[in-house]
């Protein structure tokens, strides 16, 4: 039987045969070149079959292929399977960029086409130096008869009081950072740059508080367009009230061709999508530079660390007890992938300002937990045994943060190389949350420090070791990051006081286990001296590392201390809000070994 994925490519070759294309790209992605997109963007899913939230499809005439990054090798070989499509893994050697693919595959006079509106400025302006593009049309779009409409969620706002600075100050800063580049006009299509920029948060995103929408900023006036369903009188009343004139989303076209530019356009090359790029590139002089906005939004507020630090005590406090619930009943009650990942959710959904999920539960137990972001299914999730290794993921959206954590434990017996690899995971986490580093580091001049004790036993993880994280926003925010790969087109950026980040190493071993330990961190200063100002971090994610899978014996003596300094201060911070029978459970769990 033909597969769905197979009977869709071959209705879109009839298409792109009519319209004169002979590659065409369908990425992962947006209007605003998001990295969760709603439904109405999952267009890439819907031809493929393959549901990973990140990859690029490309298709011709001969050949379909599918990029995805290691994060899901193993899912994207599953589901591809049947569909005539190849997986082209991303980084491996030997496998080509999609750019790569391009120069050995177009032939002189051919035409490479995507939807303009869903790909970036700076891949589109790449491609236009080599080859005839159409972008124009979404031509998949005929075949997709059923599709989602864009969502249109209603907008919120973020009171000063929980977010420590008004739009207006929020504008002046952005305004003065468009003087600094001598710019007339600033054009963001980021959509969390938008909602911190304005205090404003929506729905249109799964799990990411965000609205459709784009910004047009001068000198002395912003225009939010933004779509009407998605407007309510107090938001209408909010956004008069700080002089944000607001136009139909629709109308960014034909804004864009006709409003009165004076003074050079800056925008953001890998944030505004290609379409929108080639109406400004016609209407005066060009900056493109990082949004100011990013940066700004990274470095978090007074009020927003305190809220941040709060709900991560609360956070680890529910899924403490949720670990301990899962040790005391495996094996005793009923339970699979997909039911212990609800009952994680309803627990942290008791917690009062809980909005909603920040990202899809990962429950995953054995072999699942090999697949980074597997996705535990109704209908076929595993049953969790007193056996092996249970990894969970997951976080919240709350009134005063947004969270994120992992932690793998073990429900039964596991082997020695298991233990092996599971310790140096916690080794690899708590030697990077204890160092200390001079201002002026980027994460790729951390990163080593984390990957070091997996590296001595040939052993690495192929995603990243850390990421920033919103405020009430997307759960992965830049623009700093922790990696280790020197990458030419990877801007780096200088770790500052107030920024948070994901210390979050694994070992992922396909058909067997995998294993990830993730905290969050603080970024603080620490002392002054003839050498520079030090930095530091402190733990905001205070949750107990799985003891019965610890091997003292693959740790040094200096790692032993910073896994018993870490346990007496989860104990210390999550004794309060534990009694009984649950508080011994915690004085077991955060023993010294």
């Amino acid at each position: 039987m033909e597969s769905l994925a197979k009977a869709r490519i071959a209705e879109l070759r009839t298409l792109l045969k009519k319209e004169g294309i002979d590659f065409y790209i369908v990425p992962t992605a947006d209007f605003h070149s998001s990295e969760y997109v709603g439904d109405y963007f999952k267009m890439r899913s819907f031809l493929s079959g393959f549901t990973g939230s990140a990859g690029t499809l490309v298709v011709s005439e001969n050949e379909a292929g599918l990029w995805t990054d290691g994060r899901y090798f193993v899912q994207a070989e599953a589901q591809l399977a049947g569909s005539g499509i190849t997986l082209y893994k991303m980084a491996e050697e030997g496998v080509p960029k999609i750019e790569e693919y391009l120069e050995q595959h177009v032939k002189d006079g051919q035409t490479v086409g995507f939807d303009g509106r869903v790909v970036d400025a700076d891949f589109g302006r790449k491609l236009e130096k080599q080859y005839s593009l159409s972008y124009d049309k979404d031509v998949a779009d005929a075949i997709w008869s059923d599709r989602p409409p864009l969502s249109a969620t209603k907008v919120w706002i973020v009171p000063e009081k929980d977010c420590g600075m008004s739009v207006s100050q929020k504008l002046a800063l952005v305004r003065e950072k468009m003087d600094e580049q001598c710019a007339g006009h600033l054009l963001l299509s980021k959509l969390d740059d938008i909602m911190w920029l304005y205090n404003i948060r929506a729905n249109d995103v799964d799990c990411n508080p965000v609205a459709l929408s784009y910004t047009f900023l001068s000198k002395d006036s912003a225009v939010l367009f933004i779509q009407e369903e998605a407007l309510t009188e107090e938001t209408k009343q909010y956004f008069s009230e700080n002089s944000i004139i607001i136009r139909k989303y629709s109308e960014l076209t034909d804004y864009l061709e006709s409003c009165e530019i004076n003074g050079k356009i800056w925008y953001s090359g890998e944030d505004i999508n290609y379409f929108v790029y080639k109406l400004i590139e016609k209407r005066g002089p060009l900056i493109d530079l990082e949004n100011p906005t990013t940066l700004l939004k990274a470095v978090k507020t007074s009020v927003e660390l305190e809220n941040i630090r709060k709900y991560y005590l609360l956070d680890s406090v529910v899924l403490t007890k949720f670990l301990f619930w899962m040790k005391r009943n495996v094996g005793k009650v009923p339970v699979d992938e997909y039911n212990a990942a609800k009952k994680l959710d309803a627990m942290r959904a008791e917690i009062e300002g809980f909005l909603d999920l920040s990202f899809e539960t990962i429950s995953a137990y054995q072999s699942n937990a090999a697949m980074a972001h597997y996705s535990a299914d109704e209908k076929k999730a595993s049953k969790i045994m007193a056996d092996g290794f249970y990894l969970i993921d997951s976080g919240g959206q709350y009134i005063g943060a947004t969270t994120d954590v992992t932690r793998t434990v073990a429900l039964g017996s596991i082997t020695d190389e298991m233990k092996l690899h599971f310790t140096k995971v916690v080794c690899a986490m708590l030697r990077l949350a204890e160092t200390k580093f001079l201002y002026g580091c980027t994460g790729r001049n951390l990163d080593i420090i984390a990957r070091e004790p997996l590296w001595k036993c040939g052993l690495d993880y192929k995603h990243g070791t850390g990421h920033g994280i919103g405020y009430i926003l997307n759960v992965h925010e830049g623009p700093h990051s922790i990696r280790w790969q020197y990458k030419p087109e990877q801007k780096e950026t200088v770790f500052e006081e107030g920024m948070i980040v994901s210390d979050e190493p694994g070992i992922y071993i396909p058909d067997s286990h995998g294993i990830r330990t993730e905290n969050i961190l603080e970024v603080v200063k620490e002392q002054k001296n003839e050498y520079g100002q030090f930095m530091g971090f402190r733990h905001l994610t205070y949750v107990p590392i799985d003891l019965d899978a610890i091997d003292i014996n693959y740790m040094e003596a200096s790692d032993i201390e910073k896994l018993n300094a870490y346990h007496k201060a989860v104990y210390e911070k999550l004794s309060p809000h534990f009694e009984g029978a649950e508080l011994e459970q915690l004085k077991h769990a955060t023993r010294f070994v």
